[in-house]
């Protein structure tokens, strides 16, 4: 039997032990992913909602890795959807091909280790928080306090100290007096190591030849160092989401607080400071003379002194700290380690900070999230581009699978293959089963005005108003930014009688239960929205964007990418903004149809999706929805589906 005929024959035994029967587009593409696991080719796969990519990825991993005995690693975006792959998905398709393939490759989990509790340092290991990182009122009646003590008590009787476990979950603050990252881990000269959860995770991934990680983990490996190990392949989920990530994982900043920190924590480990602190002062002194901005030729003289001075203070306690671990090996306490950590990353930053002009983009910026501050208080560096670090770090010598919804923007895949660093990649668009132009309507509302930087516009909100109401509710609303969002949000529960849900007024899961659970209820909100919300049936009969979601125009890294971009001769808008705002489109596009039943209007409050020269670009990447401006249409396409939704009792 030929290679396309066994793939195509394994993904059938697989679909037919859920019940259903292989589909066209899915089929495409396991026999796609099957021969570039064998060739080592590096291949695109478009894969749209309702096609399964789930299992036209993981049937020829599980084939490959028991053909070859190879090692094939797969990643998706969310710790949530990593689970799903690695809970339920995989394991069926295991279950599946083990009578078939006469064997059953090992599956493991990998999350950094920040995600599990660390022993040592529940039982003391790590000495006391610092005071800065705890609230006044800490004590055990206290929020936090309560936290902390319920992780105490769950640390008794968990085996897996794996915090996606942990329900209901905790805050970040509470789960930092628990865990440890990477960099502060004892790893091997831990003396609790054989009780360790994360170290018997990474002990399993050793070993396995399916290994589910998370593009977190991807952006450590491509940005700083392996944490993987040898692996024949790589297959990323949700692959749209890789070069944001990864520009996450590879941006550091430096602030006068963080090195406070790091001196503090030097203190705490036996060292004086008086240097660091010194250089510190002069650092805040540098920054206080400047307003957030970038810097477009990298660091003038007084920030380019500060840092230097900084950088050279913490090489001469990381040289004192490692002179007395090694000729004091019992000084190689946890207290040392934290201490090596955080001076090692303010080294690391300013190291960053002084490399060669253009590599990265440097800016100065105010308080995280207070846009409206003029005083800079933290240096940040961000790569200028990424598809080196995801050519030579990721995918080089290997095979290499990139699958999303959400790849070929404007019609092709050459916007998303330029971002990757993959070049003349095989590609293939496997549609999706949905019938889209039947089953939904993209509504562009020509008639509005363009909108401008003061905010939603009251014609806007007019819109809005009478949309939700002929909907009978049943609207989730994608948002821009936050303030556009909530301010629609207060509008809208002024004008409506209908329960308006805001994303930051709860856990999105707790908001999205109550949005399907009641059928008058509408749910707004930003950034996360757009992507990996799954409301199927008439709950979301309506989905709202309120403007194109270009990145903001100071927005230092895609500016200087743009400029970058216009420089080599190219569209630096198209590259850069166009296409960051079609991937959030198509995302946003896509929370609509979500199985062969659903019906409902995707409705955009911005005339540049259909006046703009972009427009067509940006329309390309949506799902193909039947497109009209006819506002008298939509408003009885949305009332006929409230009225049938009614009677069914939905």
């Amino acid at each position: 039997m030929s290679g396309d005929a066994e793939a195509a024959r394994l993904l059938e035994v697989a679909v037919s032990a859920l019940g259903g029967s292989a589909r066209e587009g899915q089929t495409q593409m396991a026999v796609l992913v099957d021969e570039a696991l064998g060739d080592g080719e590096h291949v695109l796969v478009q894969a749209g909602t309702g096609t399964g990519k789930s299992l036209g990825y993981l049937v020829p991993a599980v084939a490959h890795a028991a053909r070859e005995g190879s090692r094939v690693v797969v990643s998706t975006a969310t710790l949530a959807l990593q689970r799903q792959v690695f809970s339920k998905d995989l394991p069926m398709v295991l279950d599946a091909l083990e009578p078939e393939l006469g064997k059953r490759p090992a599956a493991s989990l990998f999350k950094g280790r920040a995600n599990y509790l660390c022993v040592h340092k529940l039982a003391g290991g790590y000495g006391e928080p610092d005071d800065d990182m705890l609230p006044i009122a800490a004590g055990p009646t206290s929020e936090l306090g309560e936290e902390v003590a319920r992780l105490h008590q769950w640390a008794d009787e968990t085996d897996s100290g794996d915090r996606d476990d942990l329900v209901p979950g905790v805050s970040h603050r509470a789960w930092a007096q628990v865990s440890v990252s990477g960099r502060e881990c004892l790893e091997s000269k831990c003396p609790v190591i054989k009780e360790c959860f994360s170290q018997k995770v990474r002990d399993e991934a050793a070993k396995a030849h399916i290994v589910v990680t998370n593009h977190a983990v991807l952006g450590v490996q491509a940005a700083s160092h392996d944490l993987l190990g040898e692996h024949d392949a790589l297959i990323v989920d949700e692959a749209h989401e890789l070069v944001s990530r990864i520009t996450s994982a590879a941006t550091h900043e430096i602030t006068v607080l963080r090195v406070d920190r790091a001196a503090r924590a030097a203190r705490k480990a036996g060292h004086t400071t008086e240097a660091l602190d010194s250089a510190a002062r002069a650092l805040d002194a540098a920054l206080g003379e400047h307003e957030p901005t970038r810097l477009r030729s990298g660091l003038d003289e007084g920030l380019a002194q500060a840092i230097e001075t900084v950088r050279m203070e913490t090489r001469t306690l990381l040289s004192a700290i490692q002179k007395e671990s090694q000729t004091t090996p019992e000084a190689a306490s946890a207290t040392t380690k934290v201490a090596t950590a955080a001076l090692q990353e303010i080294h690391d930053v300013c190291e960053e900070l002084q490399g060669e002009h253009g590599r990265y983009v440097i800016w100065l910026a105010p308080p995280d999230g207070d846009y409206d501050s003029r005083q800079a208080v933290r240096i940040v560096a961000a790569p200028l581009d990424v598809a080196g670090l995801v050519k030579n770090r990721l995918i080089e010598d290997k095979a290499a699978v990139f699958t999303s919804a959400t790849l070929a923007l404007g019609g092709d895949f050459r916007a998303i293959s330029a971002h990757l660093g993959v070049n003349e990649p095989t590609t293939l668009d496997a549609g999706s089963p949905f019938d889209y132009e039947r089953q939904g309507i993209l509504y562009v509302a020509s008639h509005l005005p363009r909108p401008g930087p003061g905010g939603i516009s009251e014609e806007a909100l007019d819109e809005m108003e009478a949309l939700i109401r002929a909907a009978g509710g049943r609207t989730l609303g994608l948002f821009s930014s936050h303030r556009a969002g909530q301010a629609a949000a207060e509008a809208m529960r002024q004008r409506l009688d209908m329960p308006i849900l805001y994303q930051l007024d709860d856990q999105l899961p707790t908001l999205v239960e109550q949005f399907k659970a009641d059928p008058r209820a509408c749910l707004f909100g930003s950034t996360s929205l757009w992507q990996g919300i799954d409301v199927p049936g008439a709950s979301a009969s309506l989905v709202l964007i309120d403007r194109i979601p270009f990145p903001r125009p100071d927005e230092p890294i895609a500016q200087a990418r743009t400029e970058a971009v216009a420089q080599r001769g190219g569209n630096g808008f198209m590259a850069v903004s166009a296409t960051h705002a079609a991937l959030l489109m198509a995302q946003g596009a896509g929370r609509l149809i979500r199985n062969s039943a659903d019906r409902g209007v995707v409705a955009v409050l911005d005339s540049r999706l259909s006046s703009a020269r972009y427009g067509g670009f940006l329309a390309r990447s949506m799902p193909p929805l039947w497109g009209t401006t006819d506002r008298g249409v939509v408003l009885g396409a949305l009332e006929r589906l409230d009225d049938a939704a009614s009677k069914q009792g939905q």
